[in-house]
């Protein structure tokens, strides 16, 4: 065995190893009930107040499927490409935890609602990676442990633990990938897309809100390396509830390294869970990993069995909405951009604000071009994301409209844009506040351009002579004599309808 910190470089690695995945992917369902009682979901209530006796495991209680979670469920496996069992079952995963009350997990184990799937995923140059799903089963969430006395939050230091019990029963859906080979070097990459892309159906698919960052979709990353040319899988160890994207990656990475340390050196990989701590980038050991039969899964016997009718799932796919990947090659089409640009948009989380800038009438072009230039500009500098700027798809929109109309040109939109995002109110008042419209006063442009031309005699001469080019220097001097608010091109216009000059 190494330590943790034993670790070759990713180069090195992957010289020697084709990594193999396995991604299983928790989601937890909005329903308004728990899965299996009427119990409430809703966050932020006082511990162990959204409780009863069947998410309790209390003698006597009987639980009742959630209808919701089960459409829930099938729409996930549909969007997924997916087979619907016509007939499948609940089963008891017997485990001892404090924060299991009913010391078992109401889950599925042979018989899942969904089965045999996949999800396409696009990588950040634009190649699509085929990810084959082994099955989507329906399951209850455990309650929270809260750790007290020790640094690390941890069992291990503490003085005591707390439970709350109000998670307890909340439905879950677990997405299980089949074993991910052929992604190479790209592995992490390929981990973290399948992610994304699966959040964004999820999202799509109005099922959850899929916050990582608030526990309601977590992934849990399976490792394990072979050396070239051989087809027997490695022992794998298990990275649990990984909560972002970047940690995804970054927990996959670090396994490949850590794996390959430990068989270059000798070493045995341990079937094992492991943490994944966020400010190092390292995982550590959790404890051995349990194999399927140590759960002792049987059907559960006070729930009856779940056949959903072919009819209704025909319904529930016919009802299903445009899937992310579907819906961006449309856009892109429609927008008439690269694959490559569509990637940069979505690495910068501009898709829906863009689409949204859109739909309240700016034309596309100009809704990408705010959007990935002076506002991602603005988020990046304040170490914001886009949606978290003070400012409105809406207020986007108006702003290329005042461009469209001409009431402002490009340097005053930045302008408006930079009042806005400082809160001093809507496009329209920051115009007004600011005094920022355009020149469009015929008589003023006019005289700005009489005053350009009878200050700069030699520059004029040039023109006159052929040199049309030479125009760029009256033309930034009325721009600057109108402090940037004239219209640019009808600057140059008047200047050489002035000296008798034409464009071409």
């Amino acid at each position: 065995m190494t330590t943790t910190t034993d670790l070759v470089s990713y180069e090195d690695a992957l010289a020697s190893y084709d990594p193999v995945m396995g991604l299983e992917v928790h989601v937890e369902l909005g329903t308004k009930t728990k899965m299996f009682c009427g119990c409430s979901t809703e966050l932020g209530a006082e511990p162990n107040s959204q409780t009863c006796p069947t998410c309790l495991g209390m003698p006597g209680s009987l639980p009742v499927v959630n209808a919701t979670g089960v459409e829930s469920a099938i729409k996930i496996g549909l969007a997924l490409n997916c087979e619907i069992a016509e007939w499948c079952r609940f089963a008891r995963k017997n485990y001892f935890y404090p924060d299991m009350p009913k010391n078992f997990q109401t889950s599925q184990y042979d018989e899942p609602i969904a089965f045999n799937g996949y999800l396409d995923v696009q990588l950040e140059d634009g190649e699509t990676f085929r990810v084959e799903i082994e099955r989507a089963h329906m399951e209850e969430d455990t309650g929270k442990s809260t750790h007290v006395g020790g640094a690390t939050g941890r069992i291990h230091g503490a003085s005591h633990s707390l439970l709350d019990y109000n998670r307890a029963g909340i439905p879950l859906i677990e997405i299980v990938t089949k074993p991910i080979e052929g992604a190479g070097e790209r592995a992490p990459e390929v981990a973290k897309a399948y992610v994304r892309e699966l959040r964004e159906v999820i999202k799509a698919l109005g099922v959850s809100e899929a916050r990582m960052e608030m526990g309601q979709m977590r992934c849990d990353v399976n490792l394990s390396l072979r050396p070239h040319g051989t087809e027997k899988f490695g022992t794998r160890s298990e990275t649990k509830n990984v909560n972002s994207l970047r940690s995804v990656e970054r927990a996959a990475r670090f396994e490949i390294q850590r794996h390959a340390a430990v068989l270059g050196s000798g070493g045995t990989i341990i079937q094992e869970t492991r943490h994944f701590h966020e400010d190092t980038g390292s995982t550590t050991s959790g404890r051995v990993k349990e194999e399927a039969e140590d759960y002792r899964y049987f059907p559960e016997p006070d729930l009856v069995p779940v056949a959903p009718t072919r009819e209704w799932v025909e319904e529930i796919r016919s009802a299903l909405p445009e899937l992310p990947l579907v819906r961006r090659n449309r856009l892109r089409e429609e927008w008439g951009i690269s694959a490559t640009d569509m990637q940069a948009i979505l690495n910068a989380g501009a898709l829906e604000p863009i689409v949204a800038t859109i739909d309240a009438g700016a034309d596309a072009a100009s809704a990408r071009k705010w959007w990935m230039g002076e506002l991602a500009r603005s988020a990046n500098e304040s170490g914001r994301t886009l949606d978290e700027l003070a400012i409105t798809p809406e207020q986007v929109a108006r702003v290329s409209k005042l461009v469209a109309s001409g009431d402002l040109n490009d340097k005053l939109a930045r302008q408006v844009i930079e009042g806005v995002l400082a809160g001093e109110g809507t496009p329209d008042e920051v115009v007004d506040k600011r005094g920022l419209k355009v020149v469009s006063d015929e008589g003023a442009l006019t005289a700005a351009v009489d005053e350009a031309i009878a200050g700069n005699p030699g520059v004029a001469d040039k023109i006159r002579g052929g040199k049309v080019a030479a125009a760029g220097a009256l033309v930034g001097a009325v721009m600057k004599a109108t402090r940037g608010q004239a219209d640019a091109a009808r600057v140059k216009e008047l200047i050489l309808q002035k000296l008798g000059v034409s464009e071409g």
